[in-house]
């Protein structure tokens, strides 16, 4: 083994593969248009078909397509040669991946599907294939070369037809106006999920937990709230809303001036200029605002300016929830 070089056969099958992802571009016709205007016009679901590595392919895709707005799901044309046929419904469009065209197990169920599907959509390396010709709309995508020296497993052109699937499911997403909102509806769970649906107020110490001070308040008592809160930090408020912050750095700042703590009110050491953020906004948009900034807390205010809803979101909050 000491004689191989992996490095090189690693690099030489990511140039030829990268060389038939470039390939795609000119590959994509007018026909793209014509299935993408198919798909958005069905009223059922998209199925997916594959035998083998075009198998898997086809359900990536429909995972992906699922996710950004196109409902979809894979039936495997061996089950749905012994049942799974009863999945799909006369709205339905059936889009069938097969390299060769000559897939023997969707061959056999092709009139099924034709009297089960509204539409039946092809992508093939051949337009004269038996699948092919079955498509009401036919796409053909291919490779030059698989990256397989013996060019035989299938490299290169599953490879693009992954990338094919990607440009789809994009291409469609755009075309409904697919939204943030309507991707984490999809996404509930998990960090992706959390990043998506997590709101600053869901995290941060709002109202009466956060430690907010009136602008005429002691530094004294103001020190006081902030012990109690544990947060490091005050809000200092003026007609119910914050203009301003005291953190400890104020603190340093204040005792260097030896000021009186009993009599100097709050507002004449507070910082005016802060940075806050929207209590509605998502909670990985704050992280992304003290990221920026360099900070570990942000003030969070009311979209209506109120103080029904002031409060803190800390870095500390925000890895603790795993939204980052």
């Amino acid at each position: 083994m000491k004689g191989k070089n992996f490095i090189k056969s690693a690099l030489k099958v990511i140039e030829i593969e990268s060389k038939a992802v470039m390939s795609l571009s000119d590959q994509i016709q007018p026909d793209f248009e014509n299935l993408c205007e198919e798909i958005l016009s069905t009223k059922g679901k998209l199925i997916l078909m594959g035998i083998g590595k075009s198998g898997h392919i086809a359900q990536k895709i429909s995972a992906t397509l699922s996710s950004t707005g196109t409902s979809s799901l894979f039936i495997h044309p061996t089950e749905a040669a012994h049942g799974d046929l009863g999945m799909i419904d006369k709205q339905d469009s059936v889009l069938i991946l097969s390299n060769s065209g000559e897939t023997k197990e969707i061959i056999e169920i092709l009139p099924a599907l034709k009297r089960s599907a509204a539409n039946i959509f092809t992508i093939t390396n051949n337009n004269k294939s038996t699948i092919s010709k079955a498509g009401n709309i036919n796409l053909v995508i291919s490779s030059q070369e698989e990256a397989c020296p013996l060019d035989l497993a299938p490299t290169s052109s599953t490879t693009i037809a992954l990338v094919f699937g990607d440009a789809l499911a994009i291409a469609l997403l755009e075309a409904r106006g697919f939204s943030k909102d309507d991707f984490a509806k999809s996404h509930p769970a998990g960090q992706l999920g959390k990043k998506l649906t997590t709101l600053v107020q869901d995290l941060a110490v709002m109202n009466e937990k956060a430690p907010i001070v009136n602008h005429s308040t002691s530094l004294k008592d103001a020190l006081m709230t902030i012990t109690e809160k544990k947060l490091g930090l005050a809000l200092i408020t003026k007609d119910k809303k914050v203009i301003g912050v005291f953190t400890d750095g104020d603190l340093r700042r204040s005792l260097n001036s030896e000021i009186d703590i009993n009599e100097t009110p709050i507002k004449d050491v507070m910082t005016s200029n802060f940075l806050s953020i929207q209590s509605n906004a998502l909670a990985i948009e704050a992280a992304e605002v003290m990221e920026k900034n360099k900070i570990f807390s942000l003030v969070v205010n009311s979209p209506n300016d109120t103080e029904s809803n002031l409060g803190v979101i800390t870095m500390h909050q925000l890895l603790e929830s795993g939204v980052i």
